[in-house]
C-alpha cells in the first residue's frame, strides 16, 4: 500500500493539480481578457487551439517530468518516459481546447435586430437574428486564396471567399453604403505534387462547381447569423470585400449564416470537457499504477537529490549565448522572437499567407529587384509556419554547436549573413517568381562550411569520420525533399550550400594552422620511465 500511496501522492496528485489548474485557469483567463474586457483581439485559432495545446507542457516538463522518472520504465521498446509525458500532455490539452470552444459559443449573446442598420447602434455581439434584410447577389466581392499544408507541404488548399452586401431592402441598392456582409466560403484540398498546369485545371473545376452551388444557394434560408471573429477566414472575407466594386465603406463585419437551432450551438461540448478529462485521467492513472518505483531514484527524490535538476538548465542553455556558442543562440532567439511577434499580430501559427510574409520582408523577385534589396537579408529571418521554424532551428543548433567554436563568433556571424544573402540571390536567379522566406539558405551555408572542413581534416580524424556520413545524409535528404516537394526553395538551399562550401575551402589554410597551433599549446603529460 505504501507504493500505491506514494504513486498517488508523488505522481498522480500533481498531474490532477496541473490539469485542473490549466483547464480552469486558462479558461477563466480567456473569458476575462479576451471575451469580457476585450483587452486585445488575437487570432481565435491561437487562443482556442494552440495556446491550450502548448500550455500544459510547461508545468509537465518542469514539475511532472522528474516525478515520472521515479517509475521503473524500461526502454527496450522505446522511450517510455516520453510516452508518459506525451499522454499526460494530451490528457490535459484536449479538455482545455474543448473548454475554449464551449466558452466561445456559450458566452456569445444573441442580438435581435429589426434591420441591419441597427447593428451599428449597439455593442457588437457574436450572434444575430435580423427580421428584415436584403442580400445584393449582383454586387459581390470574391477572393481566391491558396496555401499549402501537411508534412513537407503535401497538400494544396484552394479557397474561395464570397462577401455579399446585407441591406435593409432592395431599395438600398441605389446607395453605396453597406453595414455588414454575408459570408460564404468554398474550400477544396488537392495534392501539392501536381504540376502548375494540373493545379490550374483543378482550380478551374473547383471554381465552376462553387459558382454553380452559389447560383442555386438560397441566402435567406437560415436561423441566425454567426459574427466571424479574428480568424484567417475573416482576412479572406476582408480581401473579398475590398474587391467589391460598388459598396465603398469601412465595414469589416462579416456574418456567417447558420441553419440550425440556436440552442444546438454548444452541442455536447460542456459534457465533453468532463468526459475527455475523465478518460485522460483514467488512462494516465492506469499507466502510473502499472510500473514499480525505481527505488534508487525514489530515495534520491525523497532526500531532495534530483537527477533531473540540470535538465532544464541544459535545455535553456541552447537559447543563452556563452563562450564558444555565442552567435547561434542569438540568431535562433531572433528568429523565434520575430515568429512570436507575427503570431501575436494575428497572422497565423501553423502557416502564414504569402501576402503577409511579403509585407514582413520576404524575398520576391519583382519587388526585390525593383530596389528593395534589403529583402535578400530580411527574408532569412522569416518562416512560413511553426514546423518550418522548428526544422530550421534544429538544424542551426546541430551545426552551430560544432562549427561556431572552430570559426569563432565573428567569422560565424559573417558567414551566416553572407551565405544567407547569396542563397537569396540564387533563389532570385534560378527559382520561378515566388515569395521566398526562411533561414534554411543560411543554415545550408553553414553546413557547406562544415562539410568542407570535415573533408579537409580541420577537425580531428575520428570526429570527421563520425560526422561526415551523417552530415551528407542530412544534406542529401533535405535536397531530395526539396526536389520532391513543391513549395520548397531548393535554389536557395543549393546556393547557400555551395557558397558555404567555397568559403570553407578558402578558410581551410587559416583554420588548419589555427587547429595546429591549438594542438601545440595543449599541455603534454610528462612521460614516465622505468
Amino acid at each position: 500500500m505504501t507504493g500505491l500511496t506514494n504513486k498517488l501522492r508523488l505522481i498522480y496528485k500533481p498531474f490532477l493539480i496541473i490539469a485542473i489548474g490549466v483547464i480552469a485557469g486558462y479558461t477563466l483567463l480567456n473569458w476575462l481578457v479576451f471575451k469580457k474586457l476585450q483587452v486585445i483581439s488575437p487570432n481565435e485559432d491561437i487562443v482556442n487551439i494552440w495556446i491550450p495545446f502548448i500550455l500544459p507542457w510547461i508545468p509537465i516538463l518542469i514539475w511532472l517530468r522528474p516525478r515520472i522518472k521515479l517509475l521503473n520504465l524500461k526502454r527496450k521498446k522505446g522511450d517510455l518516459p516520453f510516452l508518459y509525458i506525451l499522454i499526460a500532455g494530451i490528457a490535459i490539452a484536449i479538455p482545455t481546447i474543448i473548454a475554449q470552444f464551449y466558452l466561445e459559443t456559450a458566452s456569445g449573446i444573441l442580438s435581435k435586430l429589426d434591420n441591419i442598420s441597427q447593428i451599428e447602434k449597439q455593442a457588437a455581439t457574436k450572434y444575430y437574428t435580423i427580421k428584415d434584410f436584403y442580400i445584393d447577389k449582383n454586387n459581390i466581392g470574391v477572393e481566391s486564396s491558396f496555401d499549402v499544408s501537411g508534412k513537407n507541404n503535401q497538400y494544396f488548399n484552394m479557397n474561395l471567399f464570397i462577401a455579399m452586401p446585407i441591406l435593409n431592402s432592395s431599395a438600398d441598392t441605389s446607395s453605396i453604403n453597406c453595414l455588414a456582409w454575408y459570408g460564404v466560403k468554398y474550400h477544396e484540398q488537392i495534392s501539392n505534387r501536381l504540376d502548375n498546369k494540373e493545379k490550374e485545371e483543378r482550380f478551374q473545376k473547383f471554381a465552376i462547381e462553387s459558382q454553380s452551388d452559389f447560383d442555386k444557394k438560397d441566402v435567406y434560408k437560415l436561423v441566425y447569423f454567426d459574427r466571424i471573429g479574428n480568424t484567417d477566414d475573416h482576412k479572406g472575407f476582408i480581401s473579398a470585400i475590398k474587391k467589391d466594386k460598388k459598396y465603398k465603406n469601412n465595414s469589416t463585419t462579416v456574418l456567417i449564416p447558420v441553419n440550425e437551432p440556436f440552442d444546438a450551438r454548444n452541442e455536447n461540448k460542456f459534457a465533453w470537457i468532463f468526459g475527455a478529462f475523465g478518460i485522460g485521467a483514467l488512462i494516465w492513472l492506469i499507466m502510473v499504477l502499472i510500473p514499480k518505483f525505481d527505488e534508487v531514484a525514489l530515495g534520491k527524490f525523497q532526500s531532495g537529490i534530483s537527477s533531473e535538476e540540470t535538465d532544464m538548465k541544459e535545455a535553456l542553455s541552447f537559447f543563452l549565448p556563452r563562450e564558444g556558442f555565442y552567435i547561434s543562440p542569438i540568431i535562433m532567439d531572433l528568429n523565434i522572437l520575430i515568429f512570436i511577434i507575427m503570431v501575436f499580430s494575428g497572422l497565423g501559427l501553423i502557416s502564414f499567407k504569402p501576402a503577409d510574409l511579403l509585407a514582413w520582408g520576404a524575398n520576391f523577385r519583382p519587388v526585390t529587384t525593383n530596389g528593395e534589396w534589403w529583402r535578400l537579408l530580411t527574408n532569412t529571418f522569416l518562416h512560413g509556419g511553426l514546423m518550418h521554424l522548428l526544422a530550421n532551428m534544429y538544424g542551426l543548433i546541430f551545426v552551430g554547436i560544432f562549427l561556431e567554436p572552430r570559426l569563432g563568433k565573428t567569422r560565424f556571424a559573417i558567414i551566416y549573413l553572407t551565405t544567407g544573402i547569396l542563397a537569396s540571390l540564387s533563389s532570385l536567379y534560378f527559382h520561378e517568381p515566388a515569395v521566398s522566406i526562411g533561414a534554411s539558405g543560411a543554415i545550408f551555408g553553414l553546413y557547406g562550411v562544415f562539410l568542407s572542413l570535415l573533408l579537409t581534416n580541420v577537425f580531428p580524424k575520428d570526429f570527421s569520420k563520425a560526422f561526415l556520413v551523417s552530415t551528407l545524409i542530412f544534406i542529401g535528404y533535405n535536397l531530395l525533399m526539396g526536389f520532391a516537394g513543391a513549395g520548397i526553395d531548393n535554389a536557395a538551399h543549393i546556393g547557400g550550400l555551395l557558397s558555404g562550401f567555397i568559403i570553407g575551402i578558402i578558410l581551410y589554410p587559416q583554420l588548419k594552422r589555427q587547429a595546429g597551433d591549438e594542438q601545440m599549446l595543449e599541455p603534454v603529460e610528462p612521460q614516465k620511465y622505468d
